[in-house]
């Protein structure tokens, strides 16, 4: 919780305010060193986009376990014995999923002249080959310990919807969108961020309204690829394959989160150009990099969500299994209520550290504008004037710190406040309700985020009238809406689904049969 909420209000903040205050209204360019929100903004690449993910996929890989293994003795296993097939195979394919994450990275190779669709590829090798690797190591390993094959069909379930979001992703964020030719239907040309750039041509309102319009169908292809996963999954190995198909899904998480952090690391390398008046065709180069890097992050993003919801299911399951609640029936008032409460919670969430973001981003502007004001020569350029960057590191520290209590509490506090005053079945409620909403909430948010950034980028390389037009004015408004939704507020619900479940799978005996009302 610390990190990513926390880590995603610092950067978002600090990036917010470098962008409208240098780019749009001082006309510097990105990373300029007299921006005293730029080192901020670098420092939050890695709070947010580095620890934070690392935060939230490890709190996935952990709790998919955890999940796993509850839910191995809660189907008919009571002893805790750590010799139970089962209860082992969750920790297995996790060593095998590492092993062969660290042999997918040696299939990572390009070329110098590798364009967008190239560099994908690349990284896609990678991950696909991880992948397969941990697939062959699992059916060995199921096939050595007498296991029930269906088991191995459940990992591949898993992998393949893990592969299918971030895929989806890909080409909701990509400039280089969805490009398919066949000679006989001719050729399909699938591309949100293109459009999203050129809706920017109109105005600063239609680029917010075409970002929107591409997170909202965006939701559709993870949103089936997880119910069709959950199904094949439960027909497979019942609950406990929910559980194992979020391992599976997981089980390659090494190379996923590499690639992830691939994309802070190719900004900063372009903020480190910048700042060290390197030729110009280096900040090109990792400008081409950090748009792919925008790419994976939002893959990333979108294979966090995911491995969540699943988790947080797995959670759901084992929180049945704990309480003795086998069906929720919505036509019972307390579970409605719970339900709705539920699906309420992600939204007071994501309203909390948008705010946050919005407070935190305002002190950075004025702060920004003040320097520029204050400070003879700054804005200028002369040597020797340098901008205060502890100040602006310090507003971006103290605004993540503050703005992260209120989202915590609700995370923590929700689930057991609604288990004392309804019940348990109104608990299982509010997690069935938080799950549907959250994911759908999050899914949007990230996706939206992305494609409003990559959509700057792609004016930036000259289309559309290029940096310094009112197009790409436009485009940046677009980005500095999108980076709260894509940096903190959409990647943050990750965190209040899975600690509600965990919450409520601790708490959860102590309710059952209670309830205030």
């Amino acid at each position: 919780l610390f990190a990513r909420v926390g880590g995603g209000i610092y950067t978002k903040a600090a990036d917010v305010g470098a962008d409208l205050v240098g780019k749009v209204e001082a006309g510097l360019p990105e990373d300029d060193p007299r921006n005293p929100a730029v080192i901020a903004d670098n420092v939050g690449d890695n709070v947010g986009d580095v620890a934070g993910m690392g935060a939230d996929l490890f709190e996935s890989y952990a709790g998919s376990i955890i999940a796993t293994i509850s839910l191995a003795f809660a189907a008919g296993v009571m002893e805790f014995d750590v010799s139970t097939p089962k209860a082992i195979l969750p920790l297995a394919i996790a060593g095998i999923g590492i092993i062969s994450s660290i042999l997918g990275t040696f299939l990572i190779r390009t070329s110098d002249n590798a364009d967008m669709g190239k560099l994908l590829w690349t990284l896609r090798y990678g991950i696909f080959g991880a992948g397969i690797l941990s697939l062959i190591g699992t059916g060995i390993y199921v096939q050595y310990n007498n296991l029930d094959f269906n088991l191995f069909w459940v990992v591949l379930t898993g992998i393949v919807v893990g592969q299918v979001i971030g895929t989806a992703t890909e080409v909701f964020t990509s400039y280089e969108g969805l490009k398919i030719s066949i000679k006989r239907i001719g050729s399909l040309n699938f591309n949100p961020v293109e459009w999203i750039a050129k809706q920017s041509q109109t105005g600063h309102p239609s680029t917010i309204i075409a970002g929107i319009a591409v997170g909202f169908y965006s939701t559709a292809i993870p949103a089936i690829a997880v119910v069709c996963g959950i199904y094949i999954a439960n027909e497979l190995a019942g609950l406990y394959g929910i559980g194992l198909a979020a391992v599976g899904m997981l089980s390659t998480l090494g190379i996923t989160l590499a690639t992830d952090a691939y994309g802070p690391v190719a900004d900063n390398a372009g903020g480190i150009a910048e700042q060290a008046h390197l030729e110009p065709e280096v900040r090109q180069r990792t400008d081409a990099l950090d748009a792919l890097g925008n790419t994976t992050a939002a893959t990333g993003k979108g294979f966090a969500i995911g491995s969540a919801v699943l988790t947080a299911l797995a959670l759901l399951a084992a929180f049945g299994a704990v309480t003795g609640i086998t069906q929720l029936d919505l036509l019972k008032p307390k579970v409605l209520i719970g339900t709705i409460l539920g699906a309420l919670l992600p939204f007071i969430f994501s309203g909390l550290t948008m705010q946050a973001v919005g407070s935190a981003a305002g002190s950075m502007i004025e702060e920004v504008r003040r320097q520029f004001r204050e400070i003879p020569g700054l804005k200028e350029g002369k040597p020797g004037v340098k901008p205060d960057a502890a100040k602006a590191v310090s507003i971006s520290t103290d605004g993540s710190l503050k703005a992260m209590i209120a989202p915590g509490l609700i995370a923590i506090f929700a689930p057991i406040v609604v288990g004392v005053i309804l019940g348990a079945e109104a608990l299982g409620g509010l997690l069935a309700g938080s799950i549907v909403a959250g994911f759908l909430l999050a899914i949007f948010m990230a996706n939206a985020g992305g494609a409003w950034d990559n959509a700057k980028k792609y004016i930036e390389l000259g289309h559309f009238g290029g940096k310094g037009s009112d197009t790409h004015s436009a485009a940046v408004t677009g980005d500095t809406v999108g980076d709260p939704f894509k940096d903190t507020s959409g990647p943050s619900l990750n965190i209040l689904l899975k600690l509600m479940a965990i919450v409520s799978l601790i708490f959860g005996p102590l309710f059952i049969g209670s309830g205030l009302l």
